[in-house]
C-alpha cells in the first residue's frame, strides 16, 4: 500500500475555529478599553500602554502581541523595547474620534452578545431567545429604543458596520429611472444620505420610529443634505409607507419571522409604481446554504436576539417577494458577505 497517497488530514482548522474565541475576545477587549482609539493619537511603549489602560504586568507584553500576530497592531522592538500602533484597518474603523469608526457592533458584542452566545445549546434546543428577554428583561429594540444614550450608539454602530455596503449600493445601484427613495427603518438616515449624495437628482426619505429622529436629523444635518434628504417618523408596522419610486430596508427583514417578512413586503408593494423596486440589504445566504457562513451565523444570532427572525436566501427572497406580487427579482453583490437583494414591481 502506497502511504504517500493517503491524503493527510489536517485538524488544524478544528483547533483554529473551536479555540476562535481567544481572538474574538482579545479584539473585543481592545475596543472596549478604547487601546486603537488610545494609539490612533501616536504609537505608544507597552509601559505607556500599561499605565493608560490601568493593566497588570503580567501577560501585558502576550495581550499586545497577540493583537500583532492577529493583524491589528504593528510593532517596533520586542518587548520593553517595543512600541505599538494600528494596523491600517484598525486605525479607520476603531478609532473612536473618526466618522469612519465601526466599533459600536464590537462593543455591542462583548457587552452583550459574547455571554448570550454561551446558551446557543438551549436556545436551538428550545427555539427561544437567549438574550436579556430570558430572564425577565424588555426585548433588544424596546431597551434600546427606551433609552436615547443606547439608542445613539446603536444607530452609530449600525451606520459603522452598513456604511461600506451603502456606499457601493449608492454608487452601483442605477436610479437612472428613478426619483424618489424611502429607507424603511432607516435609523441613522445614512442609506438616505449616502443615495442622495451619489445621485443628485434623487429625494429620499429615511422612515424610522420617532425616537430616532433627531439622531437622523442631526446627521443629516451635518451632511448638509436638508434639501435631499427628509425624515418621518412612524411605526412601519402600522403606518403606511411613503409613495416613492425605490423603497430599501437595510438589515430590517431578518428581524421578524416569515409572516411579518411577507407583511412589510406586502406594504412596500402597495406603496409603490408599476416599475417601482424594493431593494432589501443584508447578508443573503447563497442557495445551496454552504458558502455565506455569515449569514448562516447572523441567522443563528437572531435566535439568541429575536422571537422569530432569521436571515434568508435569495430563493427564501423570490418566494416572498412573488407572493406579494412582485415580478422581475435579481442580487448585487456589495461588500463580503452581504448583497443587495431586488424585487421590480
Amino acid at each position: 500500500m502506497d502511504t504517500t497517497a493517503i491524503k493527510q488530514v489536517d485538524p488544524s482548522k478544528i483547533m483554529q475555529l473551536g479555540t476562535g474565541f481567544f481572538a474574538t475576545k482579545t479584539l473585543l477587549t481592545a475596543v472596549n478599553m478604547e487601546l486603537f482609539t488610545i494609539l490612533a493619537k501616536r504609537e505608544l511603549s507597552g509601559g505607556e500602554i500599561q499605565s493608560r489602560l490601568g493593566l497588570h504586568s503580567r501577560n501585558l507584553y502576550d495581550f499586545l502581541d497577540a493583537l500583532v500576530a492577529l493583524g491589528f497592531l504593528k510593532r517596533t522592538g520586542l518587548r520593553e523595547t517595543a512600541l505599538y500602533e494600528n494596523a491600517e484597518d484598525t486605525n479607520l474603523f476603531l478609532d473612536k474620534n473618526k466618522p469612519s469608526y465601526m466599533g459600536g457592533i464590537l462593543e455591542m458584542c462583548n457587552n452583550r452578545l459574547y455571554p448570550f452566545w454561551n446558551d446557543l445549546e438551549q436556545g436551538l434546543k428550545t427555539g427561544l431567545p437567549q438574550n436579556e428577554t430570558k430572564n425577565g428583561g424588555k426585548p433588544i429594540f424596546e431597551e434600546i429604543y427606551a433609552d436615547p444614550a443606547k439608542l445613539r450608539e446603536f444607530v452609530r454602530a449600525m451606520a459603522g458596520v452598513q456604511m461600506g455596503n451603502f456606499m457601493v449600493f449608492a454608487k452601483g445601484f442605477d436610479f437612472s429611472n428613478y426619483k424618489t427613495l424611502c429607507d424603511i427603518g432607516g435609523a441613522g438616515g445614512i442609506l438616505a444620505a449616502q443615495v442622495a449624495l451619489n445621485n443628485q437628482h434623487m429625494q429620499c426619505i429615511s422612515f424610522d420610529l420617532p425616537p430616532v429622529e433627531p439622531i437622523a436629523k442631526e446627521n443629516i444635518q451635518n451632511m448638509g443634505l436638508e434639501d435631499s434628504v427628509a425624515i418621518s417618523s412612524g411605526d412601519f408596522f402600522t403606518d403606511d409607507f411613503p409613495k416613492v419610486d425605490v423603497i430599501t430596508m437595510g438589515n430590517v427583514l431578518h428581524d421578524w419571522g416569515k409572516e411579518g417578512k411577507l407583511m412589510l413586503i406586502k406594504k412596500a408593494y402597495e406603496a409603490l409604481p408599476k416599475g417601482g423596486a424594493l431593494i432589501v440589504i443584508e447578508s443573503i445566504i447563497d442557495d445551496n446554504r454552504s458558502e455565506n457562513a455569515f449569514g448562516l451565523l447572523m441567522s443563528l444570532n437572531m435566535l439568541i436576539e429575536t422571537s422569530e427572525g432569521y436571515d434568508f436566501s435569495m430563493s427564501d427572497f423570490n418566494e416572498l417577494v412573488k407572493e406579494a406580487g412582485f415580478g422581475q427579482t435579481s442580487i448585487m453583490q456589495l461588500t463580503g458577505p452581504t448583497s443587495a437583494a431586488i424585487a421590480i414591481k
